[in-house]
């Protein structure tokens, strides 16, 4: 199998990946048009009748925490969709294909006699393959800088608790000490009066 044919395998590998990502856009996006489009139900009130006091349930109200779990667990995104389908592939295309070609230009001549044409090909495949790349380390940055910030602020926080509950023992063991030297002069406190 010659590296064209690897090529083209490849291509069409992401011409699915492509077809695929397609697809789902369109079935999103058609069930949220079927979402707007799909009238509410009619309320049907029934007649009222009396219901003792033992026959109704409490109804317990919601909990916030149950709304803000559903509110906080996000749902798969576009981005997601495209990181997955066309983004991560493009990349490992992108890295596959030089690692062939370094390959099987150490190991056949004839790649060598056309090394223009494959470096121009992982050229293409390496623009946007860097820009995601570039993007990805740029979300790690911001991570890192994050969490740095974050234990910053927690080391800081546990130094000032330290630093209070060391003046708060301080000054318990003054007051008591100071107790202490009252009694043992016999120094007492006035009586309050009434």
């Amino acid at each position: 199998m010659t590296p064209i044919d690897i090529l083209t395998y490849m291509g069409i590998a992401m011409a699915g990946c492509a077809l695929i990502l397609f697809l789902m856009v369109v079935i999103q996006v058609v069930r949220r048009i079927m979402g707007l489009l799909t009238p509410a139900i009619p309320s049907i009130s029934l007649p009222k009748t009396e219901v003792k006091k033992e026959q109704v349930k409490q109804i317990e109200p919601k909990r916030r925490t149950e709304s803000m779990s559903k509110e906080a667990s996000e749902g798969i995104t576009f981005n997601d969709i495209f990181m997955f389908m066309i983004a991560v592939p493009l990349v490992l295309l992108w890295v596959g294909f030089a690692g062939f070609v370094i390959h099987t230009g150490l190991n056949n001549s004839a790649v060598l006699e056309n090394i223009e044409a494959y470096t121009t090909l992982i050229a293409i495949l390496g623009g946007p393959a860097l820009l995601i790349i570039k993007d990805a380390l740029d979300v790690w940055k911001q991570e890192q800088a994050e969490k740095t910030a974050f234990y910053k602020v927690k080391a800081q926080a546990v130094i000032d608790y330290n630093d209070a509950s060391q003046k708060q023992a301080q000054m318990i063991e003054a007051k008591a000490q100071e107790q202490e030297h009252k009694i043992e002069s016999g120094i007492t406190l006035p009586a309050k009066k009434k």
